[in-house]
């Protein structure tokens, strides 16, 4: 079976509702599955929930579904440069879970691997490790995080198969490859 489809919109046909949870690869505005962020903003899809490494600028990336308010919830590592991002969260329409940038990339890789939570030192003492079972190994603390699981994940490859592999390369190999793995249904952009 050829996977290989024309168009975002007709990828994601069938795949969408409101309350989907998507995994999204990219690193800021690098290697970002941009038209497929445009598929959903145009389907009007709502209430997401986002793990991301960050939620793009004002107006690139998922800054755009954030602009026309389809985002609920982000779980993300970096929220920097999105003045958007900043508004809708202190004002309370938005949630938000940060994650340290390595403990999001183990999360989904680990759920993508069918792992349900490891421990890391990352976070303990902090706002992160708040609510968060702790354990000490080797008289060390460490923290219990979860493995994602998406509902979608949406990703940009440098080129695919008609099987559905894919190959990264350049800066889509950051948060793509983990992305890729954790959700029940990948859909890849291909350069």
């Amino acid at each position: 079976m050829n996977k290989i489809l024309d168009n975002p919109t007709s990828a994601l046909e069938g795949l969408l509702f409101d309350g989907i949870f998507i995994a999204a690869g990219g690193f800021g505005p690098c290697g970002i599955p941009e038209l497929l962020i445009d598929a959903i903003r145009e389907a009007g899809t709502k209430d997401l929930t986002i793990a991301s490494n960050n939620c793009g600028v004002d107006d690139f990336g998922l800054g755009l579904l954030l602009k026309t308010k389809q985002i609920k919830r982000m779980i993300s590592s970096y929220v920097g440069e999105n003045a958007e991002f900043m508004r809708q969260y202190l004002s309370g329409e938005l949630e938000l879970e940060f994650n340290p940038q390595g403990t999001l990339a183990e999360r989904m890789r680990a759920g993508g691997a069918g792992i349900a939570g490891f421990y890391t030192k990352t976070g303990v003492g902090t706002v992160v490790s708040k609510g968060k079972e702790l354990k000490v190994f080797d008289g060390e603390v460490f923290v219990l995080e979860t493995g994602i699981v998406a509902d979608l994940s949406i990703v940009k490859a440098w080129k695919a198969d008609t099987s559905g592999n894919l190959i990264f390369r350049k800066t889509a190999r950051n948060f793509n490859p983990p992305a890729a793995t954790c959700g029940r249904i990948c859909v890849a952009e291909v350069e």
